[in-house]
Formats: C-alpha cells, structure tokens, sequence
C-alpha cells in the first residue's frame, strides 16, 4: 500500500526566527513546509503549485497581509492560517471575512499552529459527517442553491455571490447537518474553543445578513442557547 504523500504547507513571514521554528515544527509532524519571506514570491509559486495550507503573517514586507489572504482566496481557494502581531478583533473579523479559515495571534505556541493546520485540513477535507466535500455537489434549500465546489451561493431571484472560504466551509457543514445541534466545536472543526472566540459568531452573523429575511429573528439558522446552532430547512443534495 503507498502512503499518502504529506500535505504541503506555504509558510509566508518575513520575521527570519519565527520561520525557522514553523518550518522546523512543521517538518518534525511530517508536513511537507516551504518557507516564503514576502507575497511576491508565494504568488510567483501559486502559479505552478498549489499547496494544501498557508500559513500566512500579515506583516508583509511588500503588500498588506490581508490583500495576500483575500488573492489566495479568490484564485486558489487553499486552506489558510492566518498568523499575526494584530490582537485587534477588527483585524481578526477582516481576516475571516476575506477567506482566512482560522487566526492565531502572536506570540504563540509553535505545536498550537500544528493544531490549528490539521484541524483546518481535517475539516477541509471531510467536513463534519465525513463526506468528501466534492462528492455532493449541489445543495438546494428554502429557494437557494449552494455549489460547494464554486463556494457560489445562488438567491431565489437568481443572484449569486461568491462566498468567503471561512463562510462557505460553515454553510456546507450546516447542510450536510440539518436540523442537528452543532456545536461550536464541531463549527470550528472539533478544536478546543474558548470562550472569547468570536469567529463562529461573525461568520453565522454575515450568513444570516445572507440567507435571512429577518437576521435579527433567523428562521434558518437558529441559536440553540447553550449548546450551539441549528439549520432549520430541508436541503436536497445533488
């Protein structure tokens, strides 16, 4: 039997020792790192490889982090870590609004980052029930249509809008759940939450502005206090 190769993981961050101890970190749980000091380079790359993760610093040398992570997002569509000297909640919403499936701000621990990178990979993946996430493309809901393959979303009167990776990955676990409790925990990709972590709230707060007639009554995407969300609508798959 051959084993599966190793994910590939961008390690984009000019700061020359914290790089060292990504990579080091990173090649000593089997993942298979490149090291970027600026986004010029890791755009020249993107144009003949195309990994499985970056790990992206938004203190770039060249270009604002954020236009890297939105670039990535739009053109590629990988797994992204988002890792900075920002603690301002406005730069950790920017981060996930524009396509950053998870945010780690510094300083941190380097085995937290492996965390961060497998649980982001595992949920990419597989999602939460463990269907390959191309296996079913289309999901049909209350009027809307959601391509996962595109992360499209189409509106009952025909509009479509392209959702952000973070946004998309939450919607596709709701439709592969319906009408189930989901945890935070399971939202995030079954890591350790803490209580502070906003993200979850942020990215079902832009879906329901989305999907809603109503966001601040939501009839499809229900809080259920204490334990979690719940989507509320019969999806058909294709």
């Amino acid at each position: 039997m051959t084993e599966a190769s190793p994910a590939t993981i961008y390690v984009v961050e000019d700061d020359a020792e914290v790089s060292r101890v990504l990579m080091r970190t990173l090649d000593e749980f089997g993942f298979a790192a490149q090291a970027f000091r600026d986004g010029a380079s890791v755009l020249r790359r993107l144009q003949t490889e195309r990994p499985d993760l970056c790990v992206i610093d938004l203190g770039l040398p060249d270009m604002d982090g954020m236009e890297l992570v939105r670039e990535i997002a739009r053109r590629w569509g990988c797994g992204m870590l988002i890792i900075t000297g920002r603690g301002h909640l406005v730069d950790r919403i920017m981060g996930l609004e524009g396509g950053g499936d998870d945010y780690l701000v510094k300083p941190f621990e380097a085995r937290e980052v492996v965390a961060r990178v497998r649980s982001i990979l595992r949920r990419r993946a597989t999602g939460i029930t463990g269907v390959p996430t191309l296996q079913r493309r289309y999901a049909r809901f209350a009027g809307w249509t959601m391509d996962c393959a595109a992360n499209t979303l189409r509106g009952p009167d025909g509009s479509e809008q392209l959702l952000g990776i973070a946004e998309a990955q939450v919607l596709r676990s709701f439709l592969e759940s319906p009408h189930q409790i989901l945890t935070r925990e399971q939202l995030l990709g079954s890591r350790d939450v803490s209580p502070f972590d906003r993200s979850i709230d942020v990215r079902i707060s832009r879906l329901r502005r989305k999907l809603e007639a109503d966001p601040q009554n939501p009839q499809m995407i229900k809080t259920v206090y204490g334990a979690g969300y719940m989507f509320s609508a019969v999806v058909n798959w294709s």
